[in-house]
């Protein structure tokens, strides 16, 4: 991170500094197309996104290592504990932990409520005792603390206009969870999981038993189809949000959503073949759409300013009731 964004950000200790760093690493090396669109922010804001987004990324990271030596009985009491430590951190105000520092900074500066974190925390240890979903609305309460809650956190920090700009949020982040779902079938596969409700898979003739010969048979895309076809629901609920923030937060975050719900649009590019390719937004693709938004988003920021910096939050109020969204 350039000491620019940090000192925009009125970030000044040097620890406090180091822990915004490590969480812009993590935003960078495991969230791409998130970090490119985190640019279109002003600099002062893009040490807050970092921290929450590292947070989230560091938290996933433990639960989904392979290659880790810890049960899962062992991760879930590790992630019991950090969490726990976490939490109580944001009670104090303050956190020695090399991410959580910088987080738990991000928290008092904007505000953001503790409650969002516990829905994250909880969803996070799902995954580890979780493989599948029988219904739509049982998925929905994993997706609501892994994915609805990132947008509900980043919210105060783009600073909304309106109260419904929290509802919009949602969709777009659940919008993003499910097109990673559909992408993600074959990875999640080698995982043990599978986040396609079962109910919505029978309806077209699919099973686990047929995932897991993990061929896209008709049945199969047909399946994959419907999902997209929540995702391209959610997406367009959420456009309106993008204009109930500060104009200077609205290119990042329009960014993103063409660019991550483009994720399931790839899936439909490569005709459902999500067993033997990976559907990627091509950086063709991704220039396109962030080349034109920098240039926005920098006329927005000379005409409007850059919205508060510093961390103050306009007021956030409580998290909306997490009710799933068809």
């Amino acid at each position: 991170m350039s000491s620019r964004d940090l000192d925009a950000a009125g970030i000044t200790d040097p620890h406090m500094r180091e822990s915004y760093e490590r969480c812009r690493e993590l935003n960078a090396q495991h969230g791409k197309t998130y970090y490119l669109a985190t640019l279109l922010l002003p600099p002062g804001k893009r040490p807050y996104v970092h921290a929450l987004y590292g947070f989230a990324r560091y938290a996933d990271e433990i639960v989904d290592d392979l290659s880790s030596t810890l049960t899962d009985e062992e991760k879930a009491e590790w992630l019991q504990t950090w969490g726990d430590a976490f939490l109580a951190d944001i009670g104090r105000g303050y956190s020695e932990d090399p991410v959580c520092m910088a987080v738990v900074d991000t928290v008092r500066r904007w505000n953001i409520p503790t409650e969002y974190f516990t829905a994250f925390l909880k969803s996070m240890r799902m995954d580890l005792t979780v493989t599948e979903y029988e219904t739509y609305d049982d998925l929905y309460e994993y997706v609501y603390g892994s994915a609805a809650v990132i947008g509900l956190q980043m919210v105060p920090i783009l600073e909304p206009t309106t109260p419904e700009a929290y509802e919009r949020a949602m969709d777009l982040g659940v919008a993003f969870q499910l097109a990673n779902f559909v992408r993600d079938v074959n990875e999640d596969l080698d995982r043990g999981r599978v986040y396609l409700p079962m109910e919505d898979l029978r309806r077209f003739g699919v099973d686990r038993a047929v995932l897991e010969e993990r061929v896209a048979t008709p049945e199969v895309k047909a399946a994959l189809r419907h999902q997209i076809d929540r995702v391209r629901r959610l997406e367009a609920r959420s456009r309106s949000g993008v204009e109930m923030l500060h104009p200077s937060s609205r290119d990042c975050i329009e960014a993103a959503r063409v660019l991550y719900c483009g994720i399931a649009e790839q899936v439909v590019q490569i005709d459902y073949e999500i067993f033997k390719k990976r559907a990627r937004v091509p950086i063709v693709r991704r220039l396109a759409v962030a080349l034109p938004a920098w240039a926005r988003a920098v006329r927005a920021r000379r005409k409007y300013g850059p919205g508060h910096v510093h961390g103050i939050n306009p007021g956030s109020g409580s998290a909306p009731t997490p009710a799933a969204h068809s």
